[in-house]
């Protein structure tokens, strides 16, 4: 159930950004009186799952699931259809228009998505507000994967700074050392302030190995629940032990005893917890998985979060807020995949609905919604032909030297486009397939 939660939530969501972003090119080019031939969401190629035809305009849903598309009429588009270009030219055809009204009928897509996200985040800021944990409470510090060790960091430090920056939101550390790329980093050691070098190729090193917890929150381990029937219920656990020791090592938090415990799969180990102020020791007959059905007590029991509250009108500036700040950190980003190591993080459909929570949560769905919106209008504004900012480089183009490029010339190069995306789109894809089988 899980996958096809996942799996739903990416639908969906693409569903509402794709029929919005075409809306936005109908929108525009029914203003300016050019004709819509199609409006369709996911393509039809031979058939399609359901149609209708309103006035001029025929409806419908395709049957291949990757995106929608509008058709208008004397355009040279996606469809390459271009026997409609060999009458001549009529009022109410894309070519017929002025550069501006075509240079805007391109653009409406981009503009819908990004004022979208916009909205969207307003209306989380409004509905949910903004919750997070400043790093001045996360009173235990950090846990360092090898790789963050190998520059200074030691289990329990506190990053504070990222060159001069304060960083007041625990969840901002990892893209502020992956992305800006810092020279130093301050942490808190035992009360101590101390500076530590970062090395230029430390974001490089740390996407090549593709390092999922560089930097986790250092959480002790307090039993809340204990499945009935599993190993720990069989070993004497119960609700409100303190997790101390793993055969008399320390691993009194919770990643300390999952790594440690993993070493023993399969053997009987001791396990030390404290329980009313006395030190019990439990001995326990490890799987194969090295689970035991244990849960530990949620974050809020060990740490104070902040929550600010939004009202409506404080929220619209808010979401504008974070919607550009999305925006600037998701474009810093791209440097990272013109390299070696970031082109082979590139993902595609599976990569996206990995990102989708397995049990339904309506914050994180709207949360990635906004995301993929800032994203598709990001995308679709590069100067790629077949994208609307190719078409819309072109445009700029006429608009500046006063001459259209010719027909043949739009032709070949959505052709071109078209391939570049394909070939993006096999990749990204491809990348999946390769890292679920393989890795």
């Amino acid at each position: 159930m899980g996958i096809l939660t996942q799996a739903l939530g990416l639908l969906l969501s693409l569903s509402i950004l794709v029929i919005l972003h075409e809306f936005g090119h109908f929108a525009f080019a029914r203003l300016f009186k050019t004709r819509v031939e199609k409006f369709y969401l996911f393509f039809n190629p031979w058939f399609e799952l359901v149609k209708f035809k309103k006035g001029e305009t025929e409806y419908g849903i395709g049957w291949i699931p990757l995106g929608g598309y509008v058709k208008i009429s004397g355009m040279i588009d996606e469809s390459m259809d271009k026997e409609q270009l060999k009458e001549p030219a009529q009022p109410w055809e894309f070519r017929s228009k002025p550069a501006w009204q075509r240079l805007l009928i391109m653009l409406g897509g981009v503009l819908v998505n990004f004022i979208l996200a916009l909205v969207i985040y307003s209306m989380i800021l409004f509905t949910w507000g903004k919750e997070y944990l400043p790093v001045q409470n996360a009173k235990y510090g950090f846990d360092y994967h090898e790789v963050a060790q190998s520059i200074g960091l030691q289990n329990g430090d506190k990053i504070i700074k990222v060159d001069t920056l304060t960083i007041d939101n625990y969840q901002d550390i990892v893209p502020k050392l992956l992305i800006d790329e810092p020279k130093t980093i301050t942490v808190d050691r035992n009360r101590e302030k101390l500076v530590l070098s970062v090395p230029e190729n430390f974001s490089q090193e740390v996407i090549g190995k593709e390092i999922k917890g560089l930097i986790t929150l250092r959480v002790p381990f307090v039993v809340d629940t204990v499945l009935p029937d599993g190993i720990a219920a069989k070993s004497g656990f119960l609700k409100g032990d303190r997790i101390l020791a793993v055969n008399g090592k320390d691993t009194r938090f919770y990643n300390e005893f999952n790594e440690e415990k993993q070493n023993y799969k399969g053997d009987s180990i001791i396990i030390s917890v404290e329980r009313n102020n006395s030190i019990v020791d439990l001995n326990v007959k490890l799987d194969d998985t090295g689970l035991i059905g244990v849960g530990n007590k949620s974050l809020d029991s060990f740490f104070d979060f902040k929550v600010i509250k939004y009202g409506f009108v404080e929220s619209i500036p808010a979401g504008i807020k974070l919607g550009v700040e999305t925006l600037t950190f998701y474009i810093k980003q791209m440097k990272l995949i013109f390299t070696k190591e970031g082109a082979k993080q590139l993902g595609g459909f599976g990569a996206i609905g990995g990102l989708f929570p397995k049990i339904w949560d309506w914050k994180v769905f709207w949360n990635m919604t906004a995301f993929i919106s800032i994203v598709l209008a990001f995308m679709n504004i590069l100067p790629i032909p077949a994208l609307d900012g190719g078409h819309v480089a072109f445009l700029i183009y006429e608009i500046i030297t006063g001459r259209k490029p010719s027909d043949k010339f739009l032709e070949y190069a959505q052709i071109a486009g078209m391939v570049i995306l394909f070939g993006l789109l096999i990749y990204a894809n491809g990348n999946d397939i390769y890292k679920h089988f393989f890795k």
